[in-house]
């Protein structure tokens, strides 16, 4: 991760929830990871790149005892912020909050019963040494998640394959386009690459996607055409899928348990 993108304009990152399939896989996201820790009440988990803490909140109120690693000071910032503004009062002493970077973090071996990073991964400068890192703090019985965009997910492909016939700009939204890896985003990963990078450090447990075709403005049309229950019954639909063909997924998720 370079210096330069701590502290920058991070108004990309906060959820746009009014387009139905983004709100369907953020949640979707959060939900999968905390599906894979495998953690229980009173367990110590950790969250590298936690940005703003949303994780450590909805794990807190579960009873979980939460360590936040996160290296910028403008996010720790706003974290403390929104805890202020969310009235996180009663969870303050669940959320331990850590000014570090992934690649290094300050904790002893074993020292979690779990450990995840959630969509940040991507942005490391060196990420197999945060996942070696994450392994090491994690306990042998212990599980280390990772969950990452899949830049070679089917509906990225379909995006590039009408953009190289020049009919991508009838999709296309204002600024970057979302079927290329944004600038700040260090490494660009498709299935192979992860599972590759996870094997080094983790015997692998969990593999799979999540969400299908997020992003599209044809399958939002679609969405937003169809009574809400039903066009919520295709996003399950979809994910479903995804979770069995990780390789057309829009998010990639895998898990396990740290090599010795």
């Amino acid at each position: 991760m370079r210096v330069s993108d701590l502290d920058r304009d991070h108004s990309q990152i906060f959820v746009d929830s009014s387009d139905l399939d983004s709100e369907f896989l953020f949640a979707r996201m959060q939900e999968a990871v905390f599906e894979v820790l495998g953690v229980a009440p009173m367990d110590r988990v950790l969250d590298v790149a936690a940005g703003i803490g949303r994780d450590a909140r909805a794990l807190a109120e579960r009873g979980i005892r939460v360590t936040n690693a996160e290296p910028s000071k403008l996010l720790t910032e706003l974290e403390a912020l929104v805890a202020e503004r969310e009235s996180w009062k009663d969870l303050g002493a669940s959320v331990t909050r850590v000014r570090t970077w992934g690649e290094a973090l300050p904790f002893r071996d074993a020292s979690f019963g779990a450990s995840f990073c959630k969509g940040s991964l991507d942005h490391f400068d060196d990420p197999v040494r945060c996942i070696a890192e994450m392994a090491r703090v994690t306990r042998p019985d212990g599980r280390v998640v990772l969950a990452v965009a899949n830049m070679n997910a089917l509906a990225l492909r379909w995006m590039r394959r009408l953009e190289s016939r020049g009919s991508a700009s009838r999709c296309r939204r204002p600024g970057r386009r979302h079927w290329d890896a944004p600038a700040d985003h260090m490494t660009r990963y498709d299935p192979a690459l992860l599972r590759s990078q996870a094997e080094r450090h983790l015997h692998i447990e969990v593999w799979m996607g999540v969400s299908m075709l997020w992003g599209t403005r044809a399958w939002q049309r679609i969405l937003r055409a169809l009574p809400p229950t039903t066009a919520r019954s295709c996003l399950r639909t979809a994910d479903a899928l995804a979770r069995r063909v990780p390789d057309w997924a829009d998010l990639l998720l895998v898990a396990g348990r740290p090599k010795a």
